[in-house]
């Protein structure tokens, strides 16, 4: 087996599948022999040199010491592995008896120390060797393992960790139905690892530097492996002294998981690292900060039987969901506030997150969403969002995207957050009907569909992709914008019961109304004299009120119709008069957004009030939101089709069907 870390060598599962699996199981089931039997080979090469050791400690020790001091005892005399086998068996003796092949191998299987024996039950062996047993291949699958050399001086943990990483994605591409619930595809995670990783090539090259990376729905492992993997191969593949990576995962899915701990087993990291659990309910890393962290979090997922425990935990300042909670049916952004509460307040973090496009723009100014979003944004955490190319996953074809975080802005990036159009695509020609045929920019098609992954990210686009990032510069796939370009007033614009005409004969019985310059005033405009009159205080006449007026620099009109010609007995008329006409109709209510960059009363004024001049603003239903629209960042208007253009299609289709009528009745 090759001991290279770019191009592994696994065409060992293809030998197996051949000689011993083809009849008894189907091809989405081989990953769920072939990944338990890997482990298994490999504790049983790292052990061959100590398992004699650990008998004899364990012969000496099992009747003096209970089995939770013993544990300890047996992985020191494992040389300091995190596992060991008592059995008097290896992989190889079981084949000296194949009469008793079953018994002698569940001795075997037995004798490992709880934790792999718990990594096992979760991989649900129990049942892949019943079927073995039934078909009379246990002994035939025992035999062609062994054949496999993955002994240290053979292949080292970390060109393990590859080879397991790419039977793991091996086998899920082989059961493409399910394969995105808990697999992201590698060439996302390559994206995903350049742009977190890249920038900080220089601080991670340092010598001695330890670092964290975290996933908290890891599925089986893959994107924190995968993140170790660039930064020991890609960003510090020329250093002696390589950086200590420590990674860190959370998975809800049993079987997921046990995968997960597999590939930290087997590659020589901490299985304990990997947990299972729910990340909301039990989450097993409180207060714990990490680096670096990514995730894949389920889409769509409804979060309603943990509705109350994180409802409960919103209400607490300090909890991880104080910003907000999400619908129910979706809890993308919950876990994005999770890994928010674990940045590292010291050293500063980088996150990585995939979603589908709810979690952009979902949610009205003042709902959960909402409200996230604006925590985000305000906080200055979002540096940068990736719209990827459609049909990269292998279970949903629907438009997705990268979140990139940091609570340690570079100065230039400070206060704006970049958007790049990874999902832009190009004219490649025209199709025989005239019809333009377009390509993703960023992406090429597969030769073979697996599920609904149609496209895949080469070298080059995540080259293009990374470039586009590190230049920080606007161009027809990048936008950059500030923070307050997201957000945006929602104000409610309300319309009287009364109709215009009953409006004009109210203001007739008001005296008031006899000076022009109140009777042209709209509703709004009245609201707001009265409001600006009644800010001031002591008794309304004309000196106190160009006092009042000329601390806060009102224009010369206004305190000139204040100071003369409106009376204190005027301003209770309006004060009547709006108390009658002020009654919304609930019909007639709208509701408008307006740029942060914006003032409300100017987009009302100029955007309104000529086209409803006895509208006003409720002012107490003003809410601030925030979304993300990629489409109308980057859309490019396109002109409708010339009409000759058009009757030439149309003659042309004409002549077609009377063409094939023609076959038809012939």
């Amino acid at each position: 087996m090759s001991n290279t870390t770019n191009n592994v060598d696994v065409g060992f599962i293809w030998q197996i599948t051949d000689d011993v699996l083809r009849d008894a199981f189907r091809k989405n089931e081989i990953g769920d022999v072939i990944l338990p039997f890997t482990v298994i080979r490999r504790l049983d090469c790292m052990l061959e040199n100590v398992n004699q050791n650990v008998r004899e400690t364990y012969n000496n020790f099992k009747d003096k010491v209970s089995e939770e001091k013993l544990d300890p005892i047996l992985k020191k005399a494992a040389n300091g592995l995190t596992y060991y086998n008592t059995s008097k068996h290896t992989l190889h003796s079981l084949k000296d008896e194949p009469q008793y092949i079953e018994i002698n191998f569940n001795s075997y299987l037995n004798g490992y120390n709880s934790e792999v024996r718990e990594i096992l039950e979760s991989f649900q062996f129990d049942k892949v060797i019943a079927r073995l047993v039934k078909n009379r291949l246990l002994y035939e699958m025992i035999d062609a393992i062994c054949k496999i050399d993955l002994h240290q001086d053979t292949i080292d943990n970390h060109s393990m960790g590859y080879v397991f990483e790419e039977l793991i994605r091996i086998s899920n591409e082989q059961s493409n139905e399910t394969a995105g619930e808990h697999f992201t595809p590698r060439d996302v995670i390559a994206l995903m690892n350049a742009i977190i990783f890249t920038p900080e090539k220089d601080e991670i090259s340092k010598t001695g530097i330890i670092r964290t990376i975290f996933d908290p729905a890891c599925g089986t492992g893959g994107m924190v492996n995968l993140g170790k993997n660039f930064v020991l191969d890609n960003l510090c593949k020329d250093q002696e002294q390589k950086p200590t990576i420590l990674t860190f995962g959370q998975e809800l899915n049993e079987q997921s998981c046990a995968i997960a701990k597999s590939e930290a087993l087997i590659s020589g990291e901490n299985p304990r690292d990997v947990k299972h659990g729910n990340s909301f309910t039990d989450d097993q890393f409180q207060g714990k900060q990490f680096h670096y962290m990514m995730a894949n979090p389920p889409y769509g997922v409804t979060w309603k039987k943990d509705k109350l425990f994180i409802e409960n935990e919103a209400l607490n300042p300090a909890g991880r969901f104080y910003a907000g909670t999400p619908r129910t049916s979706d809890g993308q952004l919950l876990f994005l506030q999770h890994m928010i509460a674990k940045m590292d307040t010291k050293s500063g973090s980088r996150i990585g997150v995939v979603t589908n496009g709810s979690p952009l723009f979902t949610g009205d100014a003042g709902s959960g969403e909402s409200n996230i979003r604006k925590w985000i944004i305000e906080n200055d955490w979002l540096e940068c969002i990736v719209a990827l190319p459609k049909d990269l996953f292998y279970n949903t074809g629907i438009n997705t995207y990268i979140w990139f975080l940091t609570n340690k802005k570079t100065e230039e990036r400070k206060g704006k957050v970049q958007l790049i159009n990874g999902n832009a695509s190009k004219v490649i020609g025209t199709n025989a009907k005239g019809k333009e045929e377009t390509a993703h920019i960023f992406a090429r098609s597969n030769k073979k569909s697996l599920g609904n992954k149609r496209n895949e990210l080469t070298q080059e686009h995540i080259a293009s992709l990374l470039e586009l990032y590190t230049n920080f510069e606007e161009n027809e796939h990048s936008k950059i914008f500030t923070n307050d370009d997201f957000g945006y007033y929602q104000f409610t614009v309300e319309q009287s019961k009364l109709s215009t005409e009953e409006i004009v004969e109210l203001k007739k019985k008001y005296n008031c109304f006899i000076n022009p310059s109140l009777n042209s005033k709209s509703i709004y405009e009245l609201q707001n004299l009265l409001e600006e009159i009644q800010h001031h205080k002591g008794k309304v006449d004309p000196n106190t009120v160009l006092e009042f007026l000329d601390d806060v620099d009102y224009s010369k009109e206004f305190i000139e119709t204040v100071s003369k010609e409106i009376s204190k007995n005027d301003i209770k008329e309006i004060e009547a008069y709006l108390k009658k006409v002020k009654k919304p109709d609930s019909k007639k209510r709208d509701k408008e957004n307006v740029s942060l960059t914006e003032h409300p009363d100017t987009y009302f004024e100029n955007e309104v009030l000529p086209h409803v001049p006895e509208a006003w603003i409720d002012y107490d239903k003003t809410r601030i939101g925030y979304e993300i629209n990629f489409t109308k960042y980057f859309y490019e208007y396109k002109g409708l089709q010339p009409a000759a253009e058009i009757k030439t299609e149309i003659i042309g289709l004409e002549k077609e069907i009377a063409r094939l009528l023609n076959d038809l009745l012939a």
